[in-house]
């Protein structure tokens, strides 16, 4: 179960799909691993939920796929033997929570207020569905039980899009947002699948947050960095740095005292979360120098380096 709420939290938005008709499972889950969102919670509001699950499962098997809207110990039986892999209620029922965990299934029952979140958390749970999200206060909501909670994680649905989103992800008791501004009825309906990638595509831009942070130039020795960083001082004003490794102008260069990664020097791009950006670019094929990690105390990356060098540049991911 760790490494289901592990994907969870590194894939960060989990659609959330009401679909009426099965045939358009597969197409529209193809659509969200193409968007850079390989995951979906599948809701039981409709007859064909279930369905919708075991095709999914098996035909596009990259993609995490769970259940929501699991109301009875029926429907629970009907999503796990469908394959979910995760079981979401938008409430907190006791007896249905209980009955998922006993029959060894990831639940994440809905919580709106303190009681809903403490009974959660002494049948062991450590991440439990926040609904309905904005109605319900929101993240500032969130962020005046975390004291308490500090040990609990939520993973907010209801009110969320592109726009608040980062509110959320950026508090790190969030594990991840559920939505369907990505997979709206409409779009299904109209077999919209280019439309669901891009509006995905727009999201997962707006997660990582993407953006070049410095450029690292490689010196044969501590006379040229300082003689480089201050040539760019003097050209554009920036502020002159010293330090022990490099100097920096401004903070957009970087001036090593000696030759380090990659053949002319090393590139580091910014993100909203390195682990999240990690997960992404692995899908996309690229690989990560893992002696080259760096973490903070509470266990996120802060800093990791491609294997591959760009245009004879090293490039590595630093968190924001």
């Amino acid at each position: 179960m760790e490494n289901i709420l592990q994907r969870i939290y590194e894939i960060g938005i989990i659609p959330v799909i009401a679909i009426d008709d099965a045939e358009q499972a597969v197409p529209l889950a193809k659509a969200l691993v193409a968007g850079g969102l390989p995951a979906a919670e599948v809701t039981f509001r409709t007859a064909a939920g279930e369905e919708a699950i075991r095709r999914i499962v098996k035909e596009v098997p990259e993609m995490l796929v769970g259940a929501g809207t699991v109301l009875t110990k029926e429907q629970a039986d009907r999503a796990l033997a469908a394959g979910a892999q995760f079981i979401v209620s938008p409430g907190f029922n006791p007896e249905i929570t209980r009955y998922v965990i006993e029959k060894g299934g990831l639940m994440m029952p809905g919580t709106a207020t303190p009681g809903e979140m403490e009974q959660a958390m002494s049948m062991g749970l450590k991440v439990v569905k926040f609904f309905p999200a904005e109605q319900n206060g929101g993240v500032a909501k969130l962020k005046a039980l975390a004291g308490p909670y500090s040990n609990l994680r939520w993973m907010p649905t209801g009110g969320v899009n592109t726009k608040n989103m980062m509110d959320y992800l950026s508090f790190d008791q969030i594990v991840a947002c559920g939505g369907t501004w990505m997979v709206k009825k409409d779009l299904i309906d109209g077999q919209k699948w280019d439309e669901i990638t891009r509006i995905c595509q727009d999201a997962v831009k707006t997660m990582l947050g993407f953006e070049l942070r410095h450029v690292g130039i490689n010196c044969e020795n501590a006379e040229e960095a300082e003689q480089t960083a201050k040539l760019f001082c003097t050209a554009f004003g920036f502020d002159y740095k010293a330090g022990n490794s490099s100097n920096f102008a401004g903070t957009a260069v970087e001036c090593m005292k000696a030759p380090y990664l990659g053949k002319l020097g090393h590139i580091a791009i910014g993100t909203n979360s390195v682990d999240r950006a990690v997960a992404f670019l692995k899908g996309k094929g690229f690989a990560f120098k893992e002696e080259s990690r760096k973490t903070n105390a509470k266990g996120k990356t802060t800093a990791i380096y491609f294997e591959q060098e760009f245009g004879g540049f090293a490039v590595h991911l630093v968190q924001k």
